[in-house]
């Protein structure tokens, strides 16, 4: 008998916290994710981190027994000033002279990097005063890059989404719901196509040390806006026409960011993933004012009806110059 209760108890205490538990459910699955993608990650990288060590051991003790005038410590000196230069987008190898990191062309592409948070990090601001203005540059220029944003592709919405799906909905008498799922898949398509594969089969030419995957691993780090920067197109001492390169690269980063977020929204726009949010989501709960004055207004409504309704009884009696016959009115004598 108690365990019966304690069960019904606990099942009403679920049902009645049906969203939190849902939620729950949704940390401890984004924290296995975690935890999934770190082994994962570790299992696959951590041999190739050991053999890269052990080779560049292998030709540090080399170099030093080809060149005994130099000491262990000048060397690591030297590679330690020299990585550091590195990290700041700068190289000690002679095919480097010819590319400046802040160049015109290459400061836009920075830029934008900034300003869309994809931020590859192969080139940063090596002064004080460089650096105090990124974080000006920045902390006014992302919200505005998520107000452009926004407004483009609300626009780009309308044309590209909303009333293809309304026009097909009419014109065939299909279901929104159907009709949405169909679309968003063929714009995903046509997105990957236009915005992944062409422009990977493109890169694959243009940077002579790129394979087709590593080129479409740089569009989707790219455009995800996750921007590891191990990748990084123009950056070739042999690049042709380097600087209308870069722009070019740029004008795409931007087109390509629109597109995405273009088929995200379409995407976030599906009935069904809209009914998969409400069950995370906690419910809207109406102000107190807003339910006060909600019975305020019922209480009236009802006082209203109450009142015509006894005026509807009253008026069953015919009236006869405005007054009700049988109603005793003012001082004078009733009317019979």
């Amino acid at each position: 008998m108690l365990q019966s209760l304690a069960s019904g108890s606990c099942l009403r205490v679920v049902q009645n916290n049906r969203s939190t538990c849902y939620f729950l459910f949704l940390v401890l699955g984004y924290t296995l994710y975690l935890v999934f993608g770190a082994v994962i990650f570790s299992s696959v990288e951590l041999p190739y981190e050991d053999l890269l060590r052990q080779e560049l051991q292998a030709i540090k003790r080399q170099f030093l027994q080809e060149n005994e005038c130099i000491s262990e410590e000048r060397l690591d000196a030297f590679l330690e000033k020299a990585l550091e230069a590195s990290n700041y987008g700068v190289s000690v190898l002679n095919n480097s002279l010819v590319n400046w990191n802040w160049d015109f062309t290459s400061a836009l592409f920075f830029a934008s990097t900034v300003l869309s948070t994809t931020g590859y990090g192969h080139t940063v601001p090596l002064s004080d005063g460089g650096k105090a203005f990124c974080i000006i540059y920045s902390l006014i220029g992302i919200p505005f890059t998520l107000l452009f944003l926004t407004a483009v592709v609300q626009r780009i919405m309308v044309f590209s989404t909303r009333r293809p799906v309304e026009y097909i909905h009419r014109r065939w008498g299909l279901t929104k719901s159907l009709v949405g799922v169909v679309h968003a898949a063929v714009l995903a398509f046509v997105t990957a196509s236009l915005f992944f594969l062409i422009p990977a089969v493109v890169f694959t030419f243009l940077e002579d040390e790129w394979n087709f995957l590593e080129s479409f691993y740089f569009c989707f780090i790219s455009l995800s806006t996750i921007g590891l920067g191990d990748y990084v197109p123009g950056e070739g001492s042999n690049q042709r026409f380097r600087h209308l390169y870069k722009v070019a690269i740029t004008v795409y980063l931007l087109l390509g960011l629109v597109a995405m977020l273009v088929v995200l929204e379409s995407f976030c726009e599906l009935q069904q993933l809209k009914q998969l949010r409400k069950v995370f989501y906690l419910k809207k709960e109406q102000p107190e004012d807003r339910v006060n004055i909600l019975e305020h207004d019922h209480l009236s409504f009802s006082s209203v009806s109450e009142q015509a309704a006894t005026l509807r009884e009253g008026t069953t009696e015919p009236y006869i110059k405005g007054q009700v016959l049988g109603t005793p009115v003012g001082d004078g004598p009733v009317i019979n």
